[in-house]
């Protein structure tokens, strides 16, 4: 049997509130969508992935997309909601494909079993969804005056709380695409078209990441997860925080100013580049973004963009710092080394110190900014650029 895996990736996640999609954020190192997609591509019974995806990241899919595969793996726009995303993958799908699995890109933990018995049930009853029995009483509730208030205490033993995957054979979830009423998940549009679904025992850990609360909890499972995996490889890895190194470097010229850390330093020449070639804040932004597993700062604000243009660095530094919240981390420290023949930056340290925490959201006693010559040797000794070095370290806020 031909087995089409469609990952609905195509959410602007209004609900999350990050500074990026919740598909993209870093769990453990690797983007959610990352994880999602692989344990698809892993999977023994899987042939082929569809991937559904907002129109601003199909425009620049990440590399994790766009590497070469052992299986097929084509991306489509999403749609305004869930169905229509999925709608659109639907489309895309191979001729010969007999069955389909949708998944939600923001559930990165779908075991291969999991899977693997979705894929059975729905293959024998047309349609199978993974689910989890409640397991708290469930109260019905009614909006009063100035509250909510319970109206009836329902049977906790017929509730489920749906999961993904949802596999459906090809003409089943056909029929349930053809509706254009609004639904939550596939299997709504199944049961309104007339077509049983079969539950199948879902997982606990198999959450689906919804808000910045979330997260902290898929980086603890993802630890768990990852730590055990490199344990039997005997490389667990740390759990006091990461680190992540940055290196910028810019050429000084005349006309322009030279700025370092959000300071405005007097002297004859200043640093090229398309934003205002702040080397400091540079550095700092890539080691704080490596740290968190998020890219680098060519990434998020592309010299190709005017947005960025003349921008302030402190702002792009601010920006890096969003991005790295959003997936539950904050900054530990930062340390960097500015080295450049002149002028003397000592007078401006505590300046730029200060600068730098403000844009991190931490107190100044955990930047370190240091400078130093390259002792004549190579285009910075000749005072033909400044470079600036910086590690930096990023924790959990859980």
């Amino acid at each position: 049997m031909f087995v089409t895996a469609i990952i609905a990736a195509g959410g602007s996640s209004l609900r999350f509130g990050g500074a990026q999609p919740k598909q993209l954020v870093s769990i453990g190192g690797r983007a959610v969508l990352e994880r999602s997609v692989s344990t698809f591509l892993a999977h023994a019974q899987v042939d082929e992935v569809v991937v559904a995806l907002p129109a601003e990241v199909m425009a620049n899919p990440p590399q994790y997309l766009r590497g070469a595969s052992a299986k097929p793996l084509r991306m489509v726009a999403g749609g305004p909601r869930r169905q229509d995303s999925v709608a659109n993958a639907f489309r895309a799908i191979a001729d010969r494909a007999e069955l389909v699995v949708v998944h939600d890109a923001a559930r990165p933990f779908a075991s291969a079993d999991l899977i693997g018995r979705t894929i059975a049930a729905a293959a024998e009853s047309g349609a199978a969804i993974a689910a989890t029995p409640a397991r708290d009483t469930v109260k019905q509730a009614e909006l009063g005056e100035r509250a909510w208030m319970v109206r009836t205490t329902l049977s906790r033993e017929s509730i489920f709380l749906a999961q993904t995957p949802q596999a459906f054979r090809r003409n089943v979830l056909r029929d349930a695409l053809a509706s254009t009423a609004d639904a939550t998940d596939e299997a709504e549009l199944a049961e309104r078209a007339g077509h049983a679904v079969r539950l199948v025992e879902g997982d606990p850990a198999n959450i689906k990441i919804t808000t910045l609360e979330d997260v902290r909890i898929a980086d603890a499972i993802a630890l768990n997860r990852d730590e055990g995996s490199s344990a039997e490889r005997g490389s667990a890895p740390a759990r006091t925080g990461r680190a992540g190194i940055g290196y910028d470097l810019h050429r000084l010229v005349s006309g322009r100013p030279l700025i370092l850390g959000g300071v405005t330093i007097p002297f004859e020449r200043g640093l090229t580049g398309h934003s205002d070639a702040d080397a400091v804040c540079h550095a700092i932004t890539d080691a704080v973004l490596g740290a968190a597993g998020a890219g680098d700062i060519g990434r998020h604000f592309p010299d190709t963009d005017t947005t960025w243009a003349g921008a302030s660095s402190l702002d792009l530094l601010r920006r890096a710092c969003e991005i790295v919240r959003a997936q539950g981390l904050e900054v530990g420290n930062v340390d960097a080394t500015v080295i450049a023949e002149r002028p003397p930056l000592a007078p401006y340290v505590d300046a730029m110190r200060a600068n730098v925490a403000r844009a991190l959201g931490v107190d100044a006693a955990r930047i370190s900014i240091k400078g130093k010559t390259n002792e004549g040797v190579g285009e910075v000794g000749r005072g033909e650029a400044i470079a600036v070095h910086a590690i930096a370290l990023v924790r959990s806020r859980v």
